[in-house]
């Protein structure tokens, strides 16, 4: 018998079906490895490995100098932020405000709060920005510098995502952290910033990153940034990557910087 070709709908409902699936994959490709995010494994619980933070060189908000030395022999807990932002950043600084009172008293441990807007965060507003969460100025320090600097260690060093939509330039393509590795990723996983998009699909579509807004847009625009808190240990290790929007999160970090002032220096 002559072999008959399947009817035009069958071809059809097939090719749909494999678009489909394409944009499934792609979806949880997206969400798995979108910029900002740490990976699967930074969720695991437990302490793990992801890179030694680079050097550095940013400026505290009573002007003096610090560096990847200062952080040397001491567990660190770092976040981004900026000071006109109304969207997590508050939360960010809230959330960094009451570890310091958990762990008042505590000489081994700082925390440090890095701004992406440096070009408006002088070390005199970030001292009005820390005075309003009453920063201890020898625990919890407010850093800022150079822009390019600041991005390229929040995207190198801390391997998170941050972005100034103002900026015509491409961002560089970030790299993702994987446990007890040294090799990273290469690829730039985004979604397109259209205008218009209203602002709670994008916060469900990018639930990691902190969407900063100043009160008026026309004065400052807002920038995309990670809203993870990052802890390092004595030799300025990455060690994990927490939500700061989670509790149990929360929870897992105390336990994790506990776990690390406890631990004899190696």
């Amino acid at each position: 018998m002559p072999k008959t070709s399947p009817p035009r709908h069958t071809l059809f409902l097939i090719l749909a079906l494999t678009v489909a699936l394409a944009a499934i994959a792609g979806g949880w490709a997206w969400y798995l490895l979108r910029p900002g995010r740490p990976p699967v494994s930074a969720m695991l619980g437990g302490l793990q490995l992801f890179g030694t933070l680079p050097d550095f060189s940013l400026t505290e908000r009573d002007r003096r100098t610090v560096t990847r030395s200062d952080l040397v022999g001491t567990v660190w807990v770092a976040n981004f932020i900026y000071t006109q932002c109304t969207d997590t950043c508050p939360l960010q600084s809230a959330r960094m405000a009451v570890l310091q009172r958990d762990f008042a008293g505590e000489s081994g441990l700082r925390f440090l709060s890095i701004t992406v807007d440096p070009k408006r965060d002088t070390p005199a507003v970030l001292a009005k920005y820390a005075a309003r969460y009453e920063a201890d100025r020898s625990q919890w320090w407010f850093l800022t510098g150079d822009k390019q600097a600041i991005y390229a260690l929040i995207q190198e060093g801390f391997r998170l995502s941050v972005e100034d939509p103002t900026e015509t330039a491409a961002p560089a393509p970030v790299s993702s952290p994987r446990g007890n590795q040294t090799e990273r990723s290469t690829g730039w996983w985004t979604l397109p910033r259209a205008k218009g998009v209203d602002r709670a699909l994008r916060h469900l579509l990018e639930p990691d990153l902190a969407r900063a807004h100043s009160d008026s847009e026309f004065l400052a625009p807002p920038f995309l940034h990670s809203s993870w808190f990052v802890l390092g240990d004595r030799k300025a290790r990455i060690r994990g990557y927490y939500r700061t929007e989670d509790d149990s999160s929360m929870r897992q970090l105390r336990r994790d910087i506990r776990t690390l002032l406890g631990a004899a220096p190696e």
